[in-house]
C-alpha cells in the first residue's frame, strides 16, 4: 500500500506529500525519539504525537515511509517547510496513536 492511497482509504489529513507513491510495510509508534531512530524499520508508518523539528531529523534517518501526527497535532510552518525540503511525508489525525493503528490494520 502506498502513503496517499492509506491517507484516502483511511481519511488522514495529508500536510505533506513528497512521495505519495512510497510503500507502507508495517506502523510503529513511539514519541521517545531515540527509541524511534533505533526500533522504527524501513518503510513503516510512524504515529507520534511529537511536532518539533527532530520528529523530521528521524523520519529522515529511520526512512519510515511517513509521519502520522496522531490527536489532532500539527506542525508550525518552518517546521513543515523542512519537512517539504527533506521529502519527509506527513498525515495527521484526530484519532489516538491506538486507533489510529487499527484503522491502518485494517486496511494493511
Amino acid at each position: 500500500m502506498t502513503v496517499y492511497k492509506l491517507a484516502d482509504e483511511c481519511q488522514f489529513n495529508i500536510l505533506n506529500l513528497s512521495d505519495p507513491d512510497r510503500e507502507i510495510d508495517g506502523v510503529y509508534i513511539g514519541d521517545l525519539l531515540s527509541w524511534v531512530m533505533g526500533k522504527a524499520q524501513y518503510d513503516n508508518v510512524w504515529i507520534t504525537i511529537m511536532s518539533n523539528i527532530n520528529v523530521i531529523a528521524v523520519a529522515s534517518l529511520s526512512d519510515v515511509s511517513c509521519v502520522l501526527l496522531a490527536e489532532d497535532v500539527t506542525l508550525d510552518a518552518d517546521v513543515l517547510a523542512t519537512a517539504k525540503e527533506k521529502g519527509i511525508n506527513v498525515l495527521s489525525t484526530s484519532l489516538s496513536a491506538f486507533d489510529a493503528a487499527i484503522k491502518i490494520s485494517g486496511v494493511m
